[in-house]
């Protein structure tokens, strides 16, 4: 009994094995590729990858990074938007700078004030007043006197008629009219003259400094609204309403990393494809007149005729389209710039990679 056990078990192993063999052995067909490799359109050419960026002077986007930090409290454009230069993209809470602008708004009105109570100096109240002074000194002064010569004429006729005390006791007193009658004078003087000189151009000092503060206050606080520099268009938004904004853009929570607050290209009819060819390819690159160049659209049959711009003079090492250098060498490209139209059946977008081929005509 056991013996017809081992011989049933050895006959499904062996059943088993020929139905693998066979299933193994059918031949599967090869599934043909979404759409075709990319090839060179050209006899001899150099591959190189490509950034699309819009057509602008240095043919870079603008990466708007807010000069104060702050929080965001409003964003005034949406991506894709039109936008002329002047134009507001978003605000960064600006309560506090707006409050010490406005203090320093008032010291330097209160400054000016200042400057123009000195320039009005004689004030004709003072000058009354000080008029008065001097009237008063003056008809003191004829009183004590005629006091003096009264008693002083007496002791001439007769010394027993006036004791010598009482003489030289009016004597003093005639000598401080005189003074007091001196010193209302000059004291009528100097209010008349009004202020000093000196004391102008100190308190112009003051008020053109208090001016300065406040002009500078103002330019920071206009700062908490950032504006496009230019026309063009809002490619990317990286700031929300209540987010933090510095000087080092915004936070990216996908990347991990600080990014542009806002980034702007110029209208998008035609742009810019910034080529990298390797510097071992360098010698291989075709003078800029016989150069001929295409780009070829990743995940479509779509081609590109591209025109030269021009080439940028420096070979800078080969961080560009990852923004990291992970290469354990110094490899070092070359930056080439084409531009094309962006009307065709696949519309390209700032910042896609393409493939790029560059011949010779």
């Amino acid at each position: 009994m056991k013996n017809k056990w081992i011989f049933a078990i050895a006959a499904l192993g062996i059943a088993f094995g020929l139905v693998s063999a066979y299933v193994l052995g059918i031949r599967q067909s090869v599934l043909k590729p979404v759409f075709a490799p990319v090839s060179s359109p050209y006899a001899s050419a150099i591959y190189t990858n490509g950034m699309v960026e819009s057509e602008q002077a240095q043919g870079e986007n603008v990466n708007v990074y807010p000069e104060v930090s702050g929080r965001v409290v409003k964003v005034l454009v949406d991506e894709g938007q039109k936008v002329s230069a002047g134009a507001p993209l978003f605000v960064i809470d600006d309560r506090v700078q707006l409050a010490s602008t406005e203090q320093l708004r008032l010291q330097a009105d209160a400054a000016h004030s200042a400057l123009v109570e000195l320039k009005a100096q004689p004030r004709k109240e003072n000058l009354a007043i000080a008029q008065a002074q001097l009237t008063q000194a003056e008809e003191n002064l004829l009183a004590v006197r005629d006091q003096y010569d009264k008693r002083a004429a007496s002791y001439k006729i007769d010394p027993r008629s006036v004791s010598k005390d009482v003489l030289d006791t009016a004597r003093g007193n005639l000598k401080q009219a005189e003074a007091a009658a001196v010193v209302a004078a000059r004291q009528y003087e100097l209010t008349k003259a009004g202020a000093w000189s000196y004391d102008i151009a100190t308190q112009e000092k003051q008020y053109l400094a208090a001016q300065q503060a406040y002009r500078s206050a103002k330019a920071l606080l206009e700062k908490y609204t950032v504006r496009a520099q230019e026309d063009g268009v809002v490619l990317a938004v990286n700031a929300a309403p209540g987010s933090f904004v510095s000087s080092s853009g915004s936070y990216d929570s996908y990347t991990q990393t600080g990014v542009p607050a806002v980034i702007m290209g110029a209208p998008q009819e035609r742009l810019h494809v910034r080529c990298y060819v390797d510097e071992i390819l360098i010698a291989r690159l075709p003078e800029p007149g016989q150069m001929q160049a295409e780009l070829a659209v990743r995940g479509s049959q779509v081609r590109i005729p591209l025109e030269f711009v021009r080439v940028q003079p420096y070979v800078s090492p080969k961080i560009e389209l990852s923004n990291q250098r992970q290469e354990k060498v110094d490899l070092r490209v070359l930056p080439v710039v084409f531009r094309f139209k962006n009307s065709g059946p696949v519309r390209l977008y700032p910042g896609q990679q393409v493939d790029v081929y560059i011949g010779r005509k």
